[in-house]
């Protein structure tokens, strides 16, 4: 097994960071391999605001539902979906914007900022750095676009919190490797996968302390209710989806 693939099964999320700064020429570094990703017909869907002011630092943690790490991170960054560049480009070239009515245009900015976001936590951990990744930027997502002056055609999809580590938070143990890699086709039959993987899952919570539950018993607790239900609003006043929402009426 080579030194990169070692590294990418090492990974694991910090929340706890020292007090030291991270240099610009760092972060530079850091979002010069994220802009390196693939890219929808290289369009590169993809802005990065970049935080380190302690008191948008705490705001933003509020809005991402009172996570401290968030505010006691060095830097926080918003990786956003960004069409308002390929919008900007229509208008040069004297084009018509329309894809920008398609689910599809959605699909390809979060997986553009999926691809991207991977690539940042891939070179801030080769640099000795701790990440852990924010979905909680969506909560308040329309307060967040306001705060951070996002213009029409971008959408906040994921935050990225940066710092060297402060402890190891150690490595928790993935499904396995059958439940995720499928030949030629779906398989169903997972359950007994599932089941094997709760007493891993409960024997890691165990060992650190903590109550022990099955993976399957926090993953339906999560998903036994809806979240972020005004995002369905903020995707159409940021100007997606125009065309499915108005077919769907």
């Amino acid at each position: 097994m080579n030194e990169i693939i070692q590294h990418l099964k090492k990974h694991r999320s910090y929340r706890k960071y020292q007090d030291k700064e991270i240099s610009l020429e760092t972060l530079h570094s850091i979002i010069e391999a994220a802009q390196s990703a693939p890219s929808w017909t290289n369009g590169q869907h993809v802005t990065a605001i970049l935080v380190r002011d302690g008191d948008r630092k705490r705001h933003l943690a509020e809005l991402c539902g009172n996570q401290k790490h968030v505010e006691n991170a060095p830097v926080f960054l918003i990786f956003c979906a960004d069409f308002y560049r390929a919008n900007l480009a229509s208008e040069m070239e004297g084009k018509a914007f329309k894809a920008i009515e398609d689910v599809d245009t959605l699909l390809i900015g979060a997986t553009d900022v999926g691809l991207a976001m991977q690539n940042a936590i891939t070179a801030a951990e080769s640099l000795g750095l701790g990440t852990v990744p924010i979905g909680g930027i969506r909560r308040n997502s329309l307060q967040v676009i306001d705060f951070l002056q996002l213009p029409s055609y971008v959408i906040p999809i994921a935050g990225l919190c940066l710092g060297y580590p402060d402890g190891d938070p150690g490595l928790k143990p993935r499904l396995p490797l059958e439940a995720v890699l499928h030949e030629e086709k779906y398989d169903r039959n997972q359950q007994e996968l599932l089941e094997k993987y709760n007493e891993t899952y409960s024997e890691y919570l165990k060992n650190r302390g903590e109550t022990p539950a099955g993976w399957t018993n926090r993953i339906a607790n999560f998903y036994d209710k809806s979240y972020y239900p005004s995002n369905a609003k903020m995707i159409k006043q940021q100007g997606f989806l125009a065309k499915d929402m108005q077919d769907n009426n």
